[in-house]
């Protein structure tokens, strides 16, 4: 029996939250013993290909951007560059749970962002939802607090950092292929980890230490398809929320493989975050249905 379109897309959406963390946690993993740069380069390596046979087999080296879209594509690199280096740094230092509960702040942010910068009308239901998701952020860094980690602030940059990533895809000409422009990061971050890794210095990987960040690479690879997939097939807006799916595989693999578990506010704020951007995405697609 075929499956719906919504189903198609929830399930991709899931797949590609499971292969993300499953790459961070491969990442996370390998920087305790190897630099920081030279990973972030041998990963680049391997998602580079992986994205440049995907642009050879839809034919996207034959589109010429113009200046204007090159730009958007330049500072969309620039962005996703920063925010590798503030996320995997955080990672470094901070539980995977912890980390992955300040980023569900993300579609919360986004739509912050697209109001600001290109003018989106958010009413005061969204705009509430928008000031409790903070709450909830604050809740799980704790400034001031015993619990306050600096790392978390480089989480929340990295958050910044991925908002100005997303936002800038949306000015681009519907005809730039998306693979061009995901080929485009990932360049940019590979270059930036062969940079980094001139200054940090090299040290030659394990055969095990060489398995996790094939693995790293292999997964990133299939979060991005995945993630791109799920966009195409059914409701955004009932897919969308599945993102949250992240948090449930952050905790899990935290615990088996580091075996650390988030503290009770740090699930506190993360249940608040959560519950914010699921509804914010749900009045979201209800104006869209009063406007269709």
């Amino acid at each position: 029996m075929p499956i719906s379109e919504n189903l198609r897309g929830i399930l991709l959406m899931c797949a590609s939250m499971a292969a993300f963390t499953i790459n961070d946690t491969f990442m996370k993993s390998v920087t305790q013993t190897l630099p920081l740069f030279q990973t972030i380069g041998l990963r680049g390596l391997i998602a580079v290909v992986g994205l440049a046979i995907l642009a050879l087999a839809t034919r996207a080296f034959t589109f010429r951007p113009n200046r204007r879209d090159a730009g958007l594509i330049l500072l969309r690199s620039l962005a996703d560059i920063a925010a590798t280096i503030f996320f995997l740094e955080a990672l470094l230092h901070m539980p995977l749970a912890n980390l992955s509960a300040i980023l569900q702040a993300l579609p919360l942010a986004i739509t912050l962002g697209a109001a600001l910068v290109f003018g989106d009308r958010i009413g005061w239901r969204r705009m509430t939802a928008i000031l409790a998701g903070l709450v909830g952020v604050l809740i799980i860094i704790r400034p001031g607090t015993e619990g306050f980690d600096r790392w978390s602030l480089l989480g929340l940059a990295s958050v910044a950092c991925v908002v100005v990533r997303d936002l800038s895809v949306r000015p681009l000409h519907g005809a730039v292929p998306s693979a061009l422009v995901a080929l485009g990061a990932a360049v940019a971050v590979t270059l930036m980890g062969w940079t980094g890794t001139a200054f940090q210095g090299w040290q030659t990987p394990s055969a095990w230490e060489a398995v996790r960040i094939l693995g790293a690479g292999l997964f990133l690879i299939v979060g991005y398809l995945s993630s791109v997939a799920a966009m195409r097939h059914g409701d955004i807006g009932l897919v969308a929320p599945f993102r949250y799916t992240s948090l449930l595989w952050a905790i899990a693999l935290g615990f088996l493989v580091f075996g650390n578990l988030p503290d009770f506010w740090t699930l506190i704020g993360a249940a608040i975050v959560v519950a914010a951007g699921l509804f914010t995405l749900w009045r979201e697609r209800q104006l869209r249905r009063r406007t269709a």
